[in-house]
Parts: structure tokens; C-alpha cells; sequence
């Protein structure tokens, strides 16, 4: 498949390329490292950056000056997938780089929410909260590979408390408050945690929400608990009775006066442990390293983003989100990060967000695909405000289709990159995205990300270009997980990623790598579309349904059947006013067969209430069928992990009733 549309939407400005941080990189390594190529274009780059991985990241380490107590040994050790070892022999700190180039008067985090109001916090403020954090941890017997947790909104409090447990070497792990207690605790138990700090409350959509008695119920059930921080977020009274340990409020443990010490740690030293979806079991606990999230964000903030002093960048994520992670990252690049705690999409401003965009200048602006088809559909204009500041908007969590690049164009300005982003938890990073040397397609990824070795492999487990085929990375990234917690003997680990292809890593995407060097993702390949023998990418339904304005969203499945028929439903949320007849179903069967595929034209349309997703936005694809296919609720998916659980119960129901028809 490819794109329709043939023509870049954005080409750079080759000044303004030319100033970019990813040529100035270009012309030091080219330079430096004594490589005879063009390396401020891209394709020469990237070429060079997967063909000599040492040279490359140790390029990186240089250009941005990593600062090591010890040095390393070598960049690549071994070149195996899994277990490469990276920078052996190096000692070093994620936080002190994350606060070593603040100065003073320098705004490191602009804290916005819902109602309008926000506040600064500046270079010296961080480092002293964070001093004074990292010492009441260390008083309380929090040292290197303890762990501390997070039960907080997107906040500086919240980016606070990681730099503060990064400092001492302890292992940070953090989730939004709009996880329930034991979905939470499913996380966080398997850790093992000295330390909970947590908020009273958070805002959404105007509503402010008390999760003070929740806190309490997640703080019992975490038995290894020594010591609980209670932060007042949205000033409600605290609580000081019936916990099941020591109750610290954030404003003694934030407020000493202190001197930050980052103590040194292995390279490869757990910094983080980030949780998968958790639809099916508990949540797998996936590790990664001070060393090789540091390499990592400075390459994709710094050279894929263009991130620098003056930039400030507002994402909206929530902590749970690997988003949050590249967030907190900002700080390394010595651009600000703006936090947000809030809906995107306020009933009463749904453009709150590019409000702020406009008041607080930000150059930088990352969002979902389902939020920028949002605008689009319901008539928002951004061009309301002064937007002026944007350069760039990046899009992540899913696949952004092609429908929407001219609607950023119209309504941001033909000057603004959409930079359509393509990665995931497992390597809190990046696959693929843009670059600001590198044109925009419409429905299309720029470029294989610097120091990714990214392949489609065909049917024969072969690199195939212009086709469909498996998203696999064929060398080592620094920051591909360390291990999954407690998967002591690392079957888990294979299992995730090696299984299929030895000593490759196998995303579980489908995507086509052009020949023009673009990147084009079509959904996950586990629940691919097999029509006849033709395949087809889920999203690629997905975008033309959702085209149409009756629509809402929409979710495609292809189900095998016990008979060996195939059942592919396309279930519909319609917008307000709509009713699904039999003419709009003829206009969404006319516009797949026209746009998508005539072989792959959906058995039946139903409407449905919603669409059930991950905590991070996701659709449930692969459960959705197996619960049409009738697997029990309790081997398909775990409720805690969906953002609205009566849903699992509601497409369990549609799948018995339509076997007890086929049976009648």
C-alpha cells in the first residue's frame, strides 16, 4: 500500500534546516569522527548511524557531553539481541544531566491545568525541591535500587519526585490516579516500593477528583512501604489516621534546605520501570537504564525534535504514558517542559490546550491522532489563538492518517511539521518520526529514527520495501529494555520481542518502508485483516471510516471462525444526531471499497456505544475478537487496564449473542 498522497505536505526551510541541531550534529560527527559523506542529509546520516552503531552512539555521547564519573571501556561490547552491553565501565547519573545546564533564573517546568492558572519553576527551584526530596528519601533508608512510586498527575511534583529517587540511584515507577487502587497496586506490588508519594487529587473535564481515600487503600495494599508523601495538589485537607505506615505532606519533604549530590551508577543501572498495557495478566514491569534513556532522549528530543535552549515543548500526556518519560526528558536538552493536569478537550474551552500553546509560546506541541481528528471533526480552529511560536506539532500513539495532515496545514500554518511518531514503552523512544532536514507525506513517517536499524520483513522473514510487512529493529538500541521485572531466567523478555526471528526484535507492527525512505504504519500485526489471502492493516479501515463526519470512531476486527468462515464486523460510534441506515451504510461500505480495499469491505456495520481502549489510548483490538470469538473475559483481558471496563462486558455479550444465532 501506499500513500495518495505524492507530494510533500512540509518541506524545511533549508535555513532553517541548516540551523538545526541534527545538521549541526552532521557536520561535528562528519568532521570529528573523519567520515567522508554528506552527513547533514539525512538518509547519509542515518545510513551511517546503523552501519557503525560505535561510532555513532559514541558520537552522541561526545556532541552532547555526557559527563561520566568513570569512563567507558567501550561503546559496544557485545553485539547480541538481547543482553548488547552498552558503555561498559562508564559511572553516571540521569539526573545530573537532566539539572547540570539550569541556571538559575532559567524556567525549567511551566505548570499549567485545566483552569487557566499556572506557575513557574525555575532552575534553582527544581534543584533545591529536588534535593530536599532525594535527602528525606535517603532519611527514610531509600538508596540505590530501592524503589519509589508515583500515584500523581502530570505535575512538577511528580517530575520532582523522579529526579529526587534518579539522584540516589533508587528505581522510580509512577501511574496516573485515574488508575484504580488495585490496578495500580498489580503494578507497583511487584516492585516492592520503600516509598509512595501521592496526590490528594486531580482535575478533569471541571471536576475535581478526591483520591485521598484511595491513596489510602493503595498505600495498604503495598506491605514494603516505609514511609508515604501525601502532596496537596488541589488543597484538599490531608489525612493523618489509618495508614499503614509513617505519613510525610510533600511541603516538609520538599522544603529543606540541602545540597543535590547524584550519586554515580553503572551504566546500565535501572533509572525506571515502565508497565505495559496489562490487558491480559498482571502488567509486565519493563527496565530501563540510566545510561542508555539518557543516550536515547538526547538523540530524539535533541536531534530528531530539534529541542534546545529557548524551546518549550507541551505534550499532553498522562504519568502512565511512556510520553510522560520523553516529557521529563525536555530538561536534558535545556529546553522547558510544560506540565498539564487536566482533559485535553474541556467541555466548556475544548481548545484549553491551544490556549496555553498560545500564552505560554510553545514551540513544540504533542499530541494523539484521536485528538487532532477531535479538532477536525468538531469544527475547532486553532488558528483562534497566536500560534505563531509552534514550529513543529508531533503525534504519537497511534497510526495518524493521511486525512489529517492537510487540516494542521490549513489551520497551523503551512510552516508547522507534523511530525507523526512511531515507538512504543518497550524502548521509551521512537522507531520512526521526523526530522527537520527531512519533507512531510501525508499518512506517512519521515524517517527511520538515527541509530535505528528498522526493516519490514516479508512472508520469508526477508527485508521487503514498498510492501507490508513486520516491523523488526535488526541491531541494538541503548535503550531496548535491560529485563522485565521478575523474569529472573529473561523467557519473558525472548518471548516479547525474539521469538519469532532469532536475535531480531519483532514490534508486533505492521508498516512499509518506501522507497523514497518514508515509514508507513498500518496497526498491529497480530490483528491484521486477512481477507482472501490479502492483508490489510486495521488503521488503514480506521481512517476512512472515521473520515466520514456521522462517524465518531471505529474499530474493524477479522475473527476466524470454529467452521473456518471469517467474520470482519466494523463497529461504529456515530456522532450526535445520527442514525446508522441503511444509506450511511452503503457510504461507509462505497468509501472502504474506494479508499481502502474492495476485498476487504466489513460483513456487517453495528453500531456501539464506544470503543473500548488502553489507559493510554489505544484501541483493544486483539481482545475485542477474542471476546467475539468467545474466550473467557478473565484469559482476554484484565477490566483495570481499560479506560472504561463495562465495555469488556458489552462485547462479551455481542459475541455469545451472535454464536447462539449461528447456532439456532
Amino acid at each position: 500500500m501506499t500513500t495518495p498522497y505524492a507530494n510533500p505536505s512540509w518541506t524545511p526551510d533549508p535555513e532553517a534546516a541548516a540551523r538545526s541541531r541534527i545538521a549541526d550534529f552532521g557536520r561535528w560527527a562528519a568532521r570529528y569522527r573523519g567520515v567522508e559523506a554528506d552527513l547533514t542529509d539525512y538518509p547519509t546520516l542515518h545510513h551511517w548511524s546503523v552501519t557503525d552503531l560505535e561510532g555513532f552512539w559514541g558520537a552522541v555521547w561526545e556532541y552532547f557531553d555526557v559527563d561520566a564519573d568513570t569512563p567507558y571501556e567501550e561503546v559496544l561490547a557485545e553485539e547480541i539481541m538481547p543482553g548488547a552491553r552498552w558503555f561498559p565501565g562508564a559511572t553516571l547519573n540521569y539526573a545530573h544531566h537532566a539539572l547540570r545546564d539550569l541556571s538559575d533564573d532559567d524556567v525549567a517546568i511551566v505548570a499549567l491545568d485545566e483552569t487557566g492558572s499556572g506557575y513557574e519553576v525555575t532552575g534553582k527551584r527544581l534543584r533545591s525541591q529536588v534535593a530536599s526530596v532525594a535527602a528525606t528519601l535517603r532519611d527514610l533508608g531509600v538508596g540505590q535500587g530501592d524503589r519509589v512510586v508515583g500515584y500523581l498527575p502530570n505535575t512538577p511534583h511528580a517530575i520532582v519526585a523522579f529526579l529526587a529517587a534518579a539522584s540516589l540511584g533508587a528505581v522510580w515507577s509512577v501511574c496516573g490516579q485515574d488508575y484504580a487502587p488495585k490496578a495500580a497496586a498489580d503494578r507497583f506490588a511487584q516492585l516492592e516500593p520503600t516509598v509512595l508519594i501521592a496526590a490528594d487529587g486531580y482535575l478533569f473535564n471541571g471536576t475535581t477528583h478526591d483520591r485521598r481515600e484511595v491513596a489510602l487503600e493503595l498505600a495498604r495494599a503495598l506491605p514494603t512501604l516505609k514511609a508515604t508523601v501525601l502532596v496537596d495538589h488541589v488543597g484538599l485537607p490531608g489525612l493523618s489516621s489509618n495508614y499503614p505506615s509513617l505519613v510525610l505532606p510533600w511541603e516538609e519533604t520538599a522544603t529543606r534546605t540541602e545540597q543535590l549530590t547524584c550519586t554515580p551508577v553503572p551504566f546500565d543501572h535501572p533509572l525506571w520501570v515502565v508497565f505495559s498495557s496489562g490487558t491480559t495478566g498482571l502488567p509486565k514491569g519493563i527496565v530501563h537504564g540510566h545510561g542508555g534513556v539518557l543516550l536515547e532522549h538526547l538523540k530524539t528530543l535533541g536531534l530528531q525534535s530539534d529541542l534546545g535552549p529557548g524551546d518549550r515543548l507541551l505534550w499532553y500526556t498522562t504519568t502512565h504514558w511512556m510520553m510522560w518519560n520523553l516529557v521529563v526528558s525536555t530538561l536534558l536538552t535545556g529546553a522547558t517542559t510544560c506540565t498539564y493536569d487536566g482533559s485535553p478537550a474541556l467541555l466548556t474551552q475544548p481548545d484549553i490546550l491551544w490556549h496555553l500553546a498560545a500564552r505560554h509560546r510553545v514551540t513544540l506541541f504533542g499530541t494523539s491522532p484521536q485528538y487532532l481528528l477531535g479538532m477536525a471533526k468538531f469544527g475547532i480552529d486553532p488558528s483562534a489563538h497566536d500560534l505563531s511560536s509552534i514550529r513543529a506539532v508531533g503525534c504519537t500513539g497511534s497510526a495518524l492518517p493521511a486525512s489529517a495532515y492537510p487540516w494542521v496545514g490549513e489551520h497551523l500554518g503551512a510552516h508547522v511539521q507534523l511530525a507523526s511518531i512511531s515507538g512504543g514503552t518497550d524502548v521509551v523512544s521512537g522507531f520512526a518520526g521526523g526530522a527537520p532536514t527531512v519533507p512531510v507525506r501525508a499518512g506517512e513517517l519521515s524517517a527511520p529514527y538515527l541509530g535505528v536499524a528498522l526493516a519490514a520483513y516479508g512472508e520469508k522473514g526477508l527485508p521487503v520495501v514498498d510492501r507490508v510487512g513486520e516491523l523488526v529493529v535488526t541491531r541494538p538500541m541503548p535503550s531496548m529494555p535491560l529485563y522485565f521485572w521478575n523474569d529472573p531466567d529473561g523467557s519473558r523478555y525472548r518471548d516479547a520481542y525474539f521469538s519469532t526471528y532469532d536475535g531480531v526484535w519483532r514490534h508486533g507492527d505492521w508498516i512499509t518502508l518506501t522507497s523514497h525512505g518514508s515509514v508507513i504504519v498500518h496497526g498491529r500485526s497480530d490483528s491484521t485483516l486477512n481477507r482472501h489471502g490479502v492483508r490489510l492493516g486495521s488503521a488503514d479501515i480506521h481512517d476512512v471510516a472515521e473520515r466520514l463526519p456521522e462517524i465518531t470512531e471505529a474499530l474493524v476486527i477479522g475473527a476466524e471462525e470454529p467452521d473456518g468462515g471469517y467474520w470482519m464486523p466494523l463497529f461504529v460510534v456515530l456522532a450526535a444526531g445520527t442514525e446508522l441506515d441503511d444509506a450511511l451504510r452503503d457510504r461507509i461500505r462505497e468509501a472502504i471499497r474506494t479508499d481502502a480495499s474492495p476485498r476487504h469491505v466489513p460483513d456487517e456495520i453495528i453500531e456501539v456505544p464506544a470503543i473500548p481502549h488502553t489507559r493510554t489510548g489505544k484501541k483493544l483490538e486483539v481482545p475485542v475478537k477474542r471476546l467475539l470469538q468467545g474466550a473467557p473475559v478473565d484469559q482476554v483481558v484484565n477490566p483495570a487496564s481499560v479506560d472504561d471496563p463495562a465495555l469488556i462486558a458489552y462485547y462479551a455479550r455481542l459475541g455469545a449473542e451472535r454464536r447462539a444465532q449461528r447456532r439456532g
